[in-house]
């Protein structure tokens, strides 16, 4: 069976993730991504072609050419609506093409949520290059979040106390990204948590979802996930509805909302494996094939009833973070270890020597710590035990 697989940058999801699962399931990938020298550094023994994969038409054009498709899957944020219009095209098993465009674009979701009676969010849109004063004279109430429409990784997420912060924030992010659309919404108080969710259009499996810590404001870096194997039920239920609204239900997805006085609200749907590391960690503590239930799904098998997932499970993920710009000139080396009933993995995500920028977002992790077992005592005991001993050094 062929499978075509739409990427950007080779990512830990698809390199340690969906890549071997495809190995283990006899399947024959090819690699379409407008990133080939990369891929074949770190998948020599992948076919990999260039395609513009961000155009729907060049994706749909570079299968017709090649080998004929059985399933064409991503699990690229930006990707989801190319990757489902060349699915539906060549009559393939894929998501709604608007599911995954409502999903994307945050001023769609919030429209679409608000004419289907389920959730109002106060929230402008603001076209590329327009005049960000239109946003002060909007009827949103402070404080309000400003982000990039389809934004990703918390990059350019701002808080904001009035119009005035408002209008300079957002000429901020249109200097960095000029031909971005932003959006301005209502800020959602609350405690942050995750859904990770797995369907194949008629079934969909709730697989729990994590806790996350957050940095101080105005910026929403997540720093921590704890993992929850099971929301409460009225907490689940809301979530699932706004899910059924959007449409989203074939494939995984992961779903960030807040719960606020037994209220759950969304964040934002994205429509795709949870990233950073969590993907990894989230097969390991439910002891499943969490990839292989994607690709399969992709390719048109139903899931199974039961996923004989574990329910007592304990697990942690938390970043190193960058406190400031400069060069990596000390940090641990990448480490698994087993002590107490936890297993820890460290894996670096910068390497020594290297300079950036101070982001203030998710690209100012050196390092993701990944810990499991069955007490979440234990696995917090651990994870502080390897912070408190390791240093990242940056000068």
């Amino acid at each position: 069976m062929r499978m075509y697989l739409l990427a950007l940058n080779p990512t830990d999801s698809v390199t340690e993730g969906f890549l071997p699962a495809a190995a283990r399931l006899g399947l024959d990938i090819t690699v379409l991504t407008d990133q080939p020298e990369a891929h074949r550094r770190r998948c020599p023994q992948t076919e990999i072609l260039e395609c513009d994969v961000h155009d729907f038409r060049a994706v749909i054009t570079r299968v017709a050419g090649h080998h004929p498709a059985d399933a064409i899957f991503t699990n690229s944020d930006h990707l989801q609506t190319q990757a489902a219009l060349a699915a539906a095209y060549f009559g393939l098993p894929g998501k709604d093409w608007r599911a995954t465009l409502r999903a994307k674009n945050k001023a769609e979701m919030r429209r679409h949520l608000a004419a289907t009676g389920v959730d109002v969010v106060r929230a402008v849109e603001l076209g590329p290059g327009q005049d960000p004063s239109a946003l002060a004279a909007a009827d949103l109430p402070y404080p309000c979040v400003v982000k990039p429409r389809e934004g990703v990784a918390s990059e350019d997420v701002v808080l904001v106390e009035g119009p005035e912060e408002l209008v300079v924030r957002a000429k901020e992010i249109q200097a960095r990204r000029p031909e971005a659309a932003l959006v301005a919404e209502e800020f959602l108080a609350g405690e942050l948590y995750t859904l990770e969710t797995l369907g194949d259009g008629r079934l969909r499996h709730a697989l729990g979802g994590f806790h996350s810590t957050l940095s101080a404001p105005p910026t929403f870096i997540e720093e921590r996930h704890e993992f929850v194997a099971v929301h409460p039920e009225s907490v689940s239920a809301q979530v699932l509805a706004q899910l059924d609204a959007l449409g989203v239900g074939f494939g995984a997805c992961h779903t960030e909302f807040v719960v606020h006085e037994g209220r759950a609200r969304l964040i934002e749907v994205n429509y795709r494996v949870i990233g950073d590391q969590c993907d990894l960690l989230l097969a390991q503590v439910l002891d499943i094939p969490l990839f292989e239930h994607i690709l399969r799904t992709h390719a048109g098998e139903p899931l199974p009833a039961d996923l004989g997932a574990r329910k007592d499970g304990a697990a942690r993920v938390e970043y190193a973070l960058a406190d400031r710009a400069g060069t990596l000139t000390a940090a641990p080396e990448a480490m698994d270890r087993a002590a107490d009933g936890v297993r820890l993995a460290y894996r670096p995500l910068r390497a020594v020597g290297t300079e950036h920028p101070f982001y203030r977002t998710n690209r100012d992790y050196l390092g993701v710590v990944r810990a499991i077992g069955s007490d979440q005592g234990a696995v917090d005991r651990a994870v502080d035990g390897f912070f408190a001993a390791e240093r990242w050094e940056i000068s």
